[in-house]
């Protein structure tokens, strides 16, 4: 397990690497970065004196060795945008961004597992088809055009929630949270259900699909041959073995969420890491650019080492094989 754990590891920090190579790139080939920072007037002396002091004169390794060496610190330099280090712009966005992303991935785990049983178990009802053809509309539309929807209708036509900003947030620490307060829990729902929907239908129908297949298995027949309550054999049995590819998805899709929160974000002014990077993009702020793809390149990373680790906890084979693996 332990060596298995380490050879994760090392593939992970092997990816970081390969991102940083093309995050350290995007300066090189997306335009002079003093064009950025300096006015039109400046004379070449200053443009020079600039260059020198931002380091550009140096050779390409030893930019990348620096580069590296303050990525791993966490120092991603100075937006040309706001005249502010990078990573006290992300530092500050980070909480509104992951408390969408966390509950939006909550929102589409509890439907789409909720509704993913039931559309298995009762899949002749009427409610179940309604599940279905949900599931194809969140498939189908674009994230904008949901969030559009839902402004018009609760936020222009109904008046019940906000359409843009995070409402009211409470600061504990370095964190800020809307959760603790009436506004900025209604100014949670529309963006969390936005974002959670496609991953929702994801996950409703590979429950759906796995929980068939599982239902068809032998031991299931046995279990109800031993006497088993209906119950047990659904959720203590069934349920049970459909966790494993559902854990896959719901870990990349929670990584999925945070990269493409961007368009979310945008439609209802969620001041997350997502709308700095549009306005980043929009002022080719390319400081910020890189650090986000830094950043959401970690995440993913992360993500996949956990995912990895959890496949081992939950299914007791795949334990075995790692143990022979090594």
């Amino acid at each position: 397990m332990l060596a298995f754990t380490l050879r994760r590891m090392l593939q992970a920090i092997g990816v970081m690497l390969a991102v940083g190579v093309i995050a350290f790139s995007m300066f090189r080939f997306a335009g002079d970065p003093v064009n950025q920072i300096v006015s039109i007037d400046t004379s070449a002396a200053e443009r020079a004196s600039i260059r020198q002091s931002l380091g550009l004169d140096d050779p390409v390794l030893v930019q990348f060795a620096r580069y590296f060496i303050d990525a791993v610190q966490f120092k991603f330099g100075v937006s040309y945008q706001f005249r502010l280090p990078v990573s006290s712009l992300l530092m500050e966005r980070l909480p509104a961004t992951l408390e969408l992303a966390i509950c939006a991935t909550l929102f589409a785990m509890v439907a789409g597992i909720l509704m993913g049983v039931y559309s298995a178990l009762r899949r002749d009802t009427v409610l179940a088809k309604l599940f279905q053809a949900v599931s194809l509309i969140g498939i189908s539309l674009p994230t904008f055009l949901i969030g559009i929807l839902l402004i018009y209708l609760f936020a222009v036509t109904l008046g019940w929630l906000p359409s843009f900003g995070r409402g009211e947030v409470v600061k504990l620490g370095w964190w800020t949270t809307g959760l603790l307060t009436v506004s900025g829990l209604k100014a949670l729902i529309m963006p969390a259900i936005t974002l959670g929907l496609f991953q929702m239908t994801l996950i409703m129908r590979l429950v759906r699909a796995e929980m068939l297949e599982v239902l068809r298995t032998d031991y299931i027949r046995f279990a109800r041959a031993r006497g088993l309550t209906t119950r047990a054999i659904h959720f203590g049995h069934a349920l049970k073995n459909t966790l494993v590819p559902v854990i896959t998805v719901a870990g990349l899709q929670f990584g999925s969420v945070i990269a493409f929160s961007i368009i979310t974000e945008t439609v209802f002014q969620w001041p997350g890491m997502g709308l700095l990077f549009v306005q980043a993009v929009q002022n080719v702020d390319i400081p910020i650019m890189a650090a986000y793809l830094l950043m959401v390149s970690l995440i993913f990373v992360t993500i996949n080492l956990v995912v990895d680790i959890l496949y081992t906890v939950v299914d007791p084979r795949l334990r075995s094989t790692v143990g022979r693996a090594s």
